[in-house]
This record gives C-alpha cells, sequence and structure tokens, in this order.
C-alpha cells in the first residue's frame, strides 16, 4: 500500500490528517449556527414562546389574588369578592397546567425533529468526506461523534432553550409583579443579582472545559471498545497475550472519565447552594425592612396582604433564577458539544462534482483509463510524491497489471482511478474525459473494486452480494457466485444465500470472503475492474478456479491488477514496475524479462524462493 502512515508526533496520522483539537472558548459563530437549527420550525418555535409568555403572565395572577384575598376577603370581611378571587386562584394553575402540556408537545417535536437533523447531517456530511479522512481518523471516535456528542446535545435542544425562554419570561413578570407591589423591597430583593450572574459566569466557563474533557475522554473509550472488542481486536488480543494491557488501558480510562463526570457534577454546586440559602433567607430581611422601615400598614407602607404576596412572589422568583443560572452552566457545556459536531461538519469536502459535471450512463461507457502526467501527494508539503509523472493508459478489454515492492504507489493508482483522491497534477481519464469534468455517480457505477482486505457487513451472503447490484434476482446471484466458484460453498451453509456472513464476515475463511467480494463485483458488471490482489487469500485449487472466472470476466472490460504473486499477471497486456511512485518499466511478461531490469529480478527472486518452498 502506498498510503502513508504518521511521520511521528502522537496528534500526526495517517495520511497528514490533523485530529482536530477540541476548541473551548465560545464562539459568535457557533451560537448563530445553533440558533439556525430552530429555522424550519420557526412556526412551532413562536408557537411555544407565545405559550411561554401567557404561562408566564398568568404566574403574576395567583399573588395578586393572594394580597386581594387578605386585604379585602379577610380583613375587609367581603365575601364575595373572596370566592371570586379563590376561584381565580383555583382556575388559574388548570389553564397554566393545560397550556404546559401543549407547550411540552410542540417543544418535544421541535427538539426531536431537529436531532434528528442534526444527526442525519453529521452522517451525511462523513459520508461525502474525502478517504483521508477516514484513514486518520479512529472509527470508535467517529462513532463517539454520532452517538454521545450528538445525543448530549438532546437535552439542550429538547428542554434548554424553552427553559431559557420560560424563566426569562417568569423573571421578568414575577419582578414586575414585585415592582408594582413595592420598588423599595424589590430593590432589596434584587440587589445581589449581579454578584450571582458574574460568579456564574465563571463557573460557566470552568464547567465547559469540564464537559469538552467529558466527551473526549468518551471518544476515546469508544474507540478502545471499538478497537479491542471488535472480532479482530479480540483476536489480536489473546494470540499475542495483552488481554491484562488492553483491560488496563480501558480502567485508566474509566477511571479519568469517572474523576470528570464526578468533577462536572460538582462544579458549581456550593454556589448553587449559595444561593439557595439566600433566597430561603431573603424573606426574612424583607419582613424586618417592612417592619421597621415601611411600617406594614401606615400611610406609605404596605398592607399585610402585600407583604404576604411580595414574599411569595420572591419564592417565585427563586425557582427561575436558579434555572437561569443552572441552564447557563450547562449551556456552556452544550456548546463544547457543538463545536465538536461542528467541527466535523466543517471538514472541507474534496472529492464533489464540478459545475457542469457529465452524467453518462454506464452502458455507453467503453472503459479506456488514462493516466497523463500524474503527479499526487497525500500531504501538501510532502517532498516525494505518493506518485510522480505517471503516464498510461489502459484499453477496455486490456489487463494492466501494477508490481512492485510495497509503498511503490500500486495501491495509490487504484485510488486515483476510482477518484477516491483528485490529483495534484495531470489528469486521469475515463474514456477521454477528465474524471473531474464526470458526475461522482457514473464514475461509481462504472467502477468495481475488489481489495486485498474483503469487507463483509454483518449481514446475510445474499444481503452481501445485493451491494452489487440492488435488486438482482437470484439467478443472476447464483450465476456471479458460480462464476466466483463460490456458489456450491455457499449452498453447503446452513442457510444458503441467506447465511449471516458474522461480523466482517468472519463466519467466512479469507478465501471464501474473497470469493464474495468477486461475486459482487461479477454481479456489478463493470466497465473497469480493479482487482487489489483480489486472489491472495486463495489456495492453489481456488485461485486457479477464480483466474479462470476473472478471465471471462476481463473480456471486453479495462482491468487493473495490483500482484505481488506474479503467477497471476503473466499473460497481461501490460505490466507497470513501479517503485518510489514511478513507472520504472513497462511492458509484456516476455519484454520485461528479456530486459533483465528490476521486473526480471523480482520475477526470478520469487519463484526462485517457490521453487525451494516447494523442495522443502
Amino acid at each position: 500500500m502506498a498510503m502513508h502512515m504518521g511521520r511521528g508526533g502522537s496528534g500526526r496520522l495517517m495520511d497528514g490528517y490533523q485530529k482536530p483539537e477540541v476548541k473551548t472558548p465560545i464562539s459568535r459563530s457557533t451560537l448563530i449556527r445553533v440558533v439556525k437549527l430552530f429555522r424550519p420550525y420557526r412556526k412551532k418555535v413562536v408557537g411555544v414562546l407565545a405559550i411561554l409568555v401567557v404561562v408566564a403572565a398568568l404566574g403574576i395572577v395567583n399573588p395578586v389574588m393572594l394580597k386581594l384575598i387578605i386585604d379585602q376577603g379577610i380583613l375587609e370581611h367581603k365575601t364575595r369578592m373572596l370566592l371570586i378571587f379563590v376561584g381565580i386562584m383555583v382556575i388559574t394553575p388548570v389553564i397554566s397546567t393545560g397550556l404546559g402540556v401543549w407547550q411540552t408537545y410542540l417543544n418535544a417535536v421541535v427538539g426531536q425533529r431537529m436531532m434528528q437533523d442534526l444527526r442525519v447531517a453529521l452522517y451525511s456530511h462523513l459520508q461525502s468526506l474525502p478517504l483521508r479522512f477516514f484513514t486518520g481518523t479512529r472509527t470508535g471516535e467517529i462513532q463517539s461523534r454520532l452517538t454521545n456528542d450528538v445525543g448530549g446535545v438532546d437535552s439542550v435542544i429538547t428542554n434548554t432553550a424553552t427553559s431559557i425562554v420560560s424563566n426569562l419570561t417568569r423573571t421578568a413578570a414575577t419582578l414586575t409583579g414585585m415592582a408594582v407591589l413595592s420598588w423599595q423591597l424589590t430593590l432589596i430583593s434584587i440587589v445581589m443579582m449581579p454578584v450571582f450572574l458574574l460568579v456564574t459566569t465563571r463557573v460557566g466557563e470552568v464547567r465547559r472545559k469540564v464537559s469538552a474533557d467529558t466527551q473526549a475522554t468518551l471518544a476515546d473509550l469508544s474507540a478502545i471498545a471499538e478497537e479491542t472488542l471488535s472480532v479482530s481486536g479480540v483476536l489480536l488480543s489473546k494470540v499475542f497475550g495483552r488481554e491484562k494491557v488492553t483491560h488496563k488501558r480501558y480502567v485508566d480510562e474509566t477511571g479519568r472519565l469517572t474523576n470528570l463526570m464526578i468533577r462536572q457534577q460538582m462544579v458549581g454546586r456550593w454556589f448553587f447552594g449559595f444561593i439557595s440559602t439566600f433566597f430561603s433567607i431573603l424573606p426574612a430581611a424583607v419582613y424586618l425592612v417592612a417592619a421597621l422601615v415601611l411600617h406594614a400598614g401606615r400611610s406609605g407602607g404596605v398592607s399585610v396582604g402585600t407583604l404576604v404576596a411580595f414574599t411569595t412572589f420572591q419564592s417565585q422568583l427563586f425557582f427561575p433564577i436558579g434555572q437561569l443560572l443552572n441552564v447557563q452552566v450547562e449551556l456552556q457545556g452544550a456548546l463544547a458539544l457543538f463545536d465538536r459536531i461542528f467541527q466535523y461538519l466543517d471538514e472541507k469536502v474534496e472529492i464533489q462534482d464540478r459545475p457542469g459535471a457529465v452524467s453518462v450512463p454506464a452502458q455507453r461507457i467503453r472503459g479506456e483509463v488514462a493516466f497523463r502526467d500524474v503527479t499526487f501527494r497525500y500531504e501538501p508539503n510532502t517532498p516525494t510524491p505518493a506518485v510522480d509523472r505517471v503516464s498510461f493508459k489502459a484499453d477496455p478489454g486490456q489487463l494492466v497489471a501494477l508490481v512492485g515492492h510495497s509503498g511503490a504507489g500500486k495501491s495509490t493508482l487504484t485510488y486515483l482511478a476510482a477518484r477516491l483522491y483528485d490529483v495534484d497534477e495531470g489528469r486521469v481519464t475515463l474514456d477521454g474525459r477528465d474524471l473531474r469534468d464526470l458526475t461522482q455517480e457514473t464514475i461509481r457505477d462504472s467502477i468495481a473494486v475488489v481489495t486485498q482486505e474483503t469487507f463483509l457487513f454483518h449481514g446475510t451472503l445474499r444481503e452481501n452480494l445485493l451491494v452489487g447490484k440492488a435488486g438482482a434476482s437470484d439467478e443472476e446471484l447464483q450465476a456471479a457466485a458460480r462464476a466466483a466458484s463460490i456458489h456450491d460453498r455457499i449452498m453447503e451453509l446452513p442457510d444458503g444465500y441467506d447465511t449471516l456472513s458474522g461480523e466482517r464476515g468472519y463466519r467466512l475463511s479469507g478465501g471464501e470472503k474473497q470469493r464474495v467480494a468477486l461475486a459482487r463485483a461479477i454481479l456489478k458488471d463493470p466497465k473497469v475492474l480493479i482487482l487489489d490482489e483480489a486472489t491472495s487469500a486463495l489456495d492453489t485449487h481456488s485461485e486457479r478456479e477464480v483466474q479462470t472466472a476473472l478471465e471471462g470476466l476481463m473480456r471486453g472490460r479495462t482491468t487493473i491488477a495490483i500482484a505481488h504473486r506474479l503467477s497471476t499477471i503473466l499473460a497481461a497486456d501490460q505490466i507497470l514496475m513501479m517503485d518510489h511512485g514511478r513507472i520504472i518499466e513497462r511492458g509484456s511478461h516476455a519484454e520485461l524479462l528479456a530486459q533483465e531490469g528490476a521486473y526480471a529480478k523480482l520475477y526470478f527472486d520469487q519463484f526462485a524462493g517457490e521453487r525451494v518452498a516447494a523442495a522443502g
């Protein structure tokens, strides 16, 4: 493989992809992007806001009714007014409850639809990212962004936004009611608010940093679990006796997560305890001031009913302010999750259709592939390119074989031929058209790739084969399987074509998986076939059978094959000997042997080794 591994440094990964760092400061752009998530549901959002305003206004009614009940109904013995005021106090919470249920429904609809939009947008964007992103990012970390991070902002979207508006309106309504009753007592009640806000801002910053560290640790845990609990990971651990090492690694990360979760719970807890205590003793201060300074009941003072109503407002004020302070802290932490999600959404989509890209039906593609002075680097500033000024042409029906030592650039050429990467210089053409001038759908429909490392989904063999051609009939499936010499083996399995392949196909041998992959490619019936050591896991008998099947498949098609076993490409129309990204020799097998160069040396070294092994 010509894919370059990291050249040192813990943050440097494959293909030069730099792992994103988690940002801590809140940016205005993040807030704007979060607000834009609500745009498709603005009518429902307006409905929620209207209900919240009405409910907040209704919250003023009962304390005012309490004042009137005491001052008029009880102290002035107005029985009729007493009944009216009590009736209003009964009806008001019933109306508020009904409106609250409606608001909860609208809020849930908006929140869950937005979560769906966010998940789909992130997943769709990830699918469009270049191959270099996935070679440089752990699968577990990607899964963590889709599950832990998106799940983490669920409460923000569904609850926090509504909570902010609800508590702001309730606080404003309550303060208005308090000011109408007594502006002097209101001033005493709110004099400490600026101090609370300053302290809360600092607490929010700490909480946000802890939240970012927590999500990063969750991503590491997901990656560890994905790596070590997959079939390959478990097999590796058992074979090399690394169970204790991987267990310790997981325990250490879990311990770090536990400490972070505890810290996240405790950040600001003492502060909120102080607020709770303050609001609990504040009514006593109000009673004292009212008694000593305002002289309740005297001219210019406040009545008993007013004093009771005012302290009722005070008790109502604590909850929304406490919620607002808590929401502010939670919002700080949630914005860290939004930053992580937006980091992925901001990843550049390198491979995309140009404006005016041409769509060509598959039946009109002949399959002529040409590289014209192509140069490509995985990292922009790498002095040595992975592919260096390569030119060749493969005509329909031809087999072009790529040979050379590991790292010579063979696989990179196949990635460029399938437009998994775009060239830096030169161009790759299909039937004379630059791949960048064709739609990606045209390229994908015209090309089939069988890789050295076969991947099968955890589904039935039928489902895995249908990846090659959705809606194929049983006859077509069986014909493709026979051509790949896998039909008889499939029929020996308990459920035939409906047998589960297992995680990554581990219920099948390596050779069986590769033959399923070949059948999948045969079913697609492509114009261009790319084989990356497609028969490397086959025994001699199976290899001969598959080679016979491939000969039939390759007729009329362009085939580009990577081969380390030269016996598989002796009949190739053109063999390209590669070294350090360049074609150093080209020709047929006989022509290259006659040159007595690098290919001849590789051939004789390989076959001499095979003769020694056979003799042993």
